[in-house]
């Protein structure tokens, strides 16, 4: 297994990829989790902020969209996201004149202490080999009184019914293969003592749950054709390193189309938000 604390290398493959496919499940990922996420989360205060690791722009157009005096500055690391994340953006006339997209390193940001309001992360850390550094350089750039916001993966949450032995098995190797390549599947419940140790106050976290049964059909199958898109995301960089073979994902897929279509099939995934102030 990778020394977690002795990364060795310069850029950390990103299990889902790069492709116009992975570009368009991201979007699709942020509406059907909006709700989710959004839900008691309140930035209408944040003048100016900055989101780290913006991708495909897929927040960054729900905050500008949801909050109409914000201005963003987008930082990602990757030429193709953000070329996706500033074609996504460019076509709605709401955003513009309210954002910028630039290439930069969320362990060493390019911008003065003091910049902004906000920090807004999403599902970001759980690929970043050392999620204190960002932390850190978030904590850097913000206001006395700005606010931090990260949402993030708590992966040993999922449960599923009926036992599905060939979902498990990939799914174990799906987190195996983040953590030993420099992520963190689990990152989500770390949240708290990370951002005590970089120096913010007034933290606070919240456990959001999707949890679907009998009681929301239609919702639960919705959710879990969702994750089957998902955890599919990964299957062909998961063979290439052979990890897995192509048997065990078509089992894998095969199992999550019949719970999909069980009439009573469970669902249940939880993830970590918080929020924190820089004094």
């Amino acid at each position: 297994m990778a020394n977690k604390n002795e990364p060795d290398k310069t850029e950390f493959p990103y299990l889902h990829g790069f492709s116009k496919k992975e570009q368009d499940r991201l979007r699709q990922q942020a509406a059907f989790s909006e709700y989710k996420i959004y839900e008691g989360l309140n930035l209408s205060d944040i003048g100016k902020l900055i989101e780290i690791g913006c991708g495909v722009g897929a927040q960054t157009e729900i905050l500008l969209r949801r909050f109409p005096n914000m201005h963003i500055n987008c930082i990602d690391a990757n030429e193709n996201q953000i070329a996706a994340c500033k074609d996504n953006l460019k076509s709605h006339s709401y955003a513009q004149g309210r954002y910028t997209v630039e290439k930069g390193d969320a362990q060493k940001l390019d911008f003065q202490s003091n910049s902004f309001d906000g920090a807004f992360l999403c599902w970001v850390l759980e690929h970043i080999p050392e999620p204190a550094k960002v932390l850190s350089e978030a904590r850097r750039v913000l206001r006395p009184g700005g606010r931090i916001y990260v949402t993030e993966v708590l992966n040993s949450s999922f449960f599923l019914d009926p036992y599905s032995p060939n979902v498990w098995e990939y799914w174990m190797k799906f987190n195996d293969y983040q953590y030993e390549n420099a992520g963190d599947p689990f990152v989500g419940a770390k949240l708290g003592n990370l951002l005590l140790s970089m120096g913010f106050t007034n933290v606070k976290t919240q456990v959001k749950t999707w949890h679907f049964d009998n009681r929301h059909p239609d919702k639960r199958k919705e959710t879990i054709e969702f994750w089957t898109e998902l955890l599919m995301s990964g299957k062909d960089q998961l063979i290439k390193e052979g990890v897995i073979s192509q048997e065990l994902a078509d089992n894998c897929y095969k199992e999550l189309r019949s719970v999909a279509n069980d009439p009573n099939a469970v669902f249940f995934y939880s993830f970590i938000q918080a929020e924190a102030t820089v004094i």
